[in-house]
């Protein structure tokens, strides 16, 4: 499946019993030599009671991620499309924390992503106070970020075009900052009006990725922070558009976006 460009390989874990090796998922999201993804998404029973499912999240090099916006819509369609669910809103465990999922019309899915996490403890991000944003040297340039969580850790870089050649150096530099424990996405945001902006992100563990669900949100709440965007705002990707609204202070951040099946098959491992 994938959702607005960024692609995953759904697995069902509860009418089939699997247990995963990161040796397996870097197989499956092998381009060359498996089925290829950015990430794998596994549906599982939920833990907590007031929970539907539970999923989890492993990049293509094997580690498990935090969060997953664009793979939360596509998980929301697959447990539909599978008849796991008769349900049109549902809520589901993502690490530690749950969501709620909406299914709209022409397969497009909202998330209640939660609110954003600006305390650096909690991204984690080596600062001792909370700011809107941070100075940062990266690449021999020190830089102006947004650090932020979305329930996995995001510094957003605004730019004059996202196509500019450097970000990808960039992109890498951010991504593997030292003042980053667990390394962050990197976000480069290009601010079109209010309502509309342009974004590349470079998630940690899988690299540049067509889109970025978390990503576009954390960017998002960055720029209203900072007073450049309105409550609600298209983020437009390499693969696609997403619809992000976000009232401000504590409020949930919400995302909409397309999904879609691309096959679906077996895999032997």
């Amino acid at each position: 499946m994938h959702g607005a460009g960024n692609d995953f390989v759904m697995i069902d874990t509860i009418s089939q019993r699997i247990k995963l090796r990161p040796r397996d998922i870097r197989r499956i999201a092998d381009r060359r030599r498996g089925v290829g993804c950015d990430q794998v998404l596994l549906v599982e029973p939920p833990g907590q009671p007031e929970a539907d499912f539970r999923y989890r999240i492993f990049n293509a090099d094997g580690s498990e991620a935090g969060q997953c916006g664009n793979g939360a819509r596509c998980f929301a369609r697959f447990v539909r499309h599978r008849r796991l669910t008769h349900l049109t809103t549902m809520v589901v465990e993502a690490g530690s924390s749950l969501m709620t999922l909406r299914l709209r019309e022409n397969h497009e899915v909202e998330v209640d992503m939660g609110a954003p996490l600006f305390t650096p403890a909690d991204i984690p991000f080596r600062r001792a106070e909370t700011a809107p944003e941070y100075e940062l040297t990266a690449a021999g340039e020190t830089l102006r970020v947004g650090v932020l969580s979305m329930g996995n850790p995001h510094a957003v870089l605004r730019v004059n075009d996202v196509n500019d050649g450097s970000l990808e150096r960039l992109g890498e530099a951010i991504r593997s900052h030292e003042d980053f424990p667990e390394e962050t996405n990197a976000g480069f945001l290009e601010v079109v009006d209010r309502t509309h902006v342009r974004l590349r992100v470079f998630e940690r563990g899988v690299g540049e990725t067509e889109a970025c669900g978390s990503g576009a949100c954390a960017a998002v709440v960055y720029g209203r922070r900072m007073g450049w965007l309105d409550d609600r705002v298209t983020v437009e990707l390499t693969g696609g558009k997403l619809h992000i609204q976000w009232q401000g202070d504590d409020s949930s951040v919400l995302m909409t976006g397309p999904t879609a099946i691309s096959f679906e098959g077996t895999i032997r491992l």
